[in-house]
């Protein structure tokens, strides 16, 4: 059992960390399909505060004897989820910036071909 003081001072952690993710969303500083994940992420912290029980079953199902390393490995794979998450979402954004910069390359070298054209056509007609 979670001393009561242990649980409000985890629940006002929690909330701190709700104000955050609102506050870098309203001021964009996030995307809203990111902050998902992060809302995700605090709702199972919000959960595990409220009912610890929960933590323990799952530690118990896995084989873990101890609640704190439990929590470790816990916290760990959560972690690494997040990581390999934001992991892909870097990934395709790499993947369109790259797309971009060809496209855009091959813009300019369309400009240029009708740059040097019009400039042909010019001297053409002089």
């Amino acid at each position: 059992m979670i001393p009561f003081q242990l649980t409000v001072s985890l629940l006002i952690g929690v909330l701190i960390y709700f104000a955050v993710i609102l506050f870098l969303l309203k001021y964009k500083a996030i995307s809203l399909k990111y902050t998902l994940l992060w809302i995700f992420a605090g709702v199972i912290m919000a959960l595990l505060v409220l009912f610890p029980e929960i933590l323990v079953a799952v530690i118990h199902v896995i084989g873990i004897t101890s609640n704190m390393n439990g929590l470790f490995v816990m916290g760990i794979g959560f972690i690494i989820m997040i990581l390999m998450s934001l992991t892909s979402i870097v990934s395709g954004q790499n993947r369109k910036i790259r797309v971009l910069i060809q496209n855009i390359a091959l813009l300019e070298e369309r400009i240029r071909e009708l740059e040097k054209n019009n400039k042909a056509e010019d001297k053409e007609a002089e």
